[in-house]
């Protein structure tokens, strides 16, 4: 039986109807298994972007369109010896075994009972850093943060006021009571999402710069900023995680990008769309990678979130400048549908067929990974300017 299935805009196409006895055989399936795994209103939260989801479906569809055709595609090199891959990276000072990470996503435990434990867990068996996400931010909770040997703060930068999240609206979602911390999440809000009218009390739209400011003075810690889009916006901030242990802070900053990051002294930034959840129609977050990176000049490490399926995504996000990349729904998705070996398996997954990649590319070591080994449209159209006969033939690709 052949079925289509279609998430966040995009068709995937797949044998047989997957059952949650299944062994998935790539991180889309998990989604699907997710779905059947989860009540409405959780999955909806996990899989949902703001309005009309349009950057939602781009996040993934931009990384499809670099593909085996002409204008867009991966560009492999022959006869290298592959024989042994490496793709162990360190990422603030800190070792892991690939270039990816768990993303701070919210909630573990609307997927599974033991929440965000089970996905440490996973995240620890596969040697990879995980980033662990808080929204509420103040001096105790960045104490608390430096007392449990956290190694860093990642602080999301593209959230004055939470995005118009309508599946959320029509489920009136929930926001679960947190533990352990010095708040609560209790609102009365019967019009609508109870998760946005707890952000909505939450967050304060007046933060801005100076606020980074102070957050570095308050803790040791590295700072990095996530949210970034704009090449404006990395320079500033850069001027200003060990595996399983960075921490996150969510704080209601206006969307930052990289010229002011490099100003404030922070010491990384991620480039992210904050998983297509905030202001729709901005850029798919693989088409800004580049511009940050290349306005950033490597002054600081410079990260890549959103729209990561593939261990070709991966790849290709490595090749416009990423020193790594961040993976988070598919990782709750796989914590859904099979518990901690869900997770595991999405990751082990992304790392065997980056690892395929890099051998069928010609690339034994990450850093093999170059600009020359992805074609994207903007190139295409600067090659037509220099050589405007040549690609008007079909030999076009005699300027590779």
């Amino acid at each position: 039986m052949f079925g289509v299935n279609n998430f966040a805009g995009v068709s995937e196409c797949y044998t047989g109807m997957l059952t949650m006895g299944d062994e998935p055989v790539n991180v889309k399936e998990y989604q699907i298994l997710a779905k059947q795994a989860l009540p409405k209103m959780y999955y909806d939260y996990f899989a949902g972007g703001s309005e009309d989801q349009h950057t939602l479906r781009e996040n993934v569809a931009a990384f499809q369109r670099i593909t085996t055709c002409i204008i867009n595609s991966l560009r492999p090199r022959i006869l290298v010896d592959v024989s042994k891959i490496d793709m162990s990276t360190t990422i603030l000072g800190y070792k892991t075994s690939a270039p990816i990470m768990i993303a701070p996503t919210g909630m573990h435990k609307l997927a599974h009972p033991e929440g965000e434990v089970l996905t440490a867990k996973a995240a620890a068996a596969c040697d990879v850093i995980m980033v662990f996400k808080r929204r509420e931010i103040s001096v105790l909770m960045v104490k608390k943060a430096e007392a449990n040997e956290f190694k860093a703060i990642l602080l999301t930068v593209d959230t004055p006021k939470v995005g118009r999240r309508e599946a959320d609206i029509k489920n009136k979602m929930i926001a679960p009571q947190l533990k352990n911390f010095d708040m609560s999440t209790e609102v009365d809000d019967s019009d609508g999402s109870k998760l946005e009218a707890f952000a909505a009390r939450s967050f304060d739209p007046s933060l801005s710069w100076k606020d980074i400011a102070w957050l570095k003075s308050i803790t040791k810690l590295p700072v990095l900023l996530k949210g970034v889009l704009t090449r404006e916006d990395g320079k500033v901030m850069s001027s200003l995680c060990s595996r399983v242990d960075i921490f996150t802070l969510n704080l209601s900053l206006c969307s930052l990008a990289a010229v002011k990051a490099i100003e404030v002294g922070v010491e990384g930034i991620i480039v992210s769309n904050h998983g297509a959840r905030q202001l729709d129609y901005v850029p798919a977050t693989i088409n800004a990678l580049e511009e940050v990176v290349l306005a950033v000049q490597g002054r600081v490490p410079v990260l890549f979130d959103g729209g990561i399926r593939r261990g070709t995504d991966v790849f290709k996000a490595l090749a416009l400048g990423a020193q790594a990349v961040m993976v988070g729904r598919p990782v709750v998705f796989g914590l859904a549908a099979k518990g901690e070996y869900g997770a595991r398996r999405v990751i082990e997954m992304l790392k065997d067929e980056l690892e395929l990649t890099m051998a069928l590319s010609g690339c034994p070591t990450l850093s093999d990974i170059t600009r020359n080994h992805v074609r994207m449209q903007s190139d295409n159209r600067h090659c037509r300017m220099q050589f405007p006969n040549i690609l008007s033939r079909s030999s076009c690709t005699i300027i590779y």
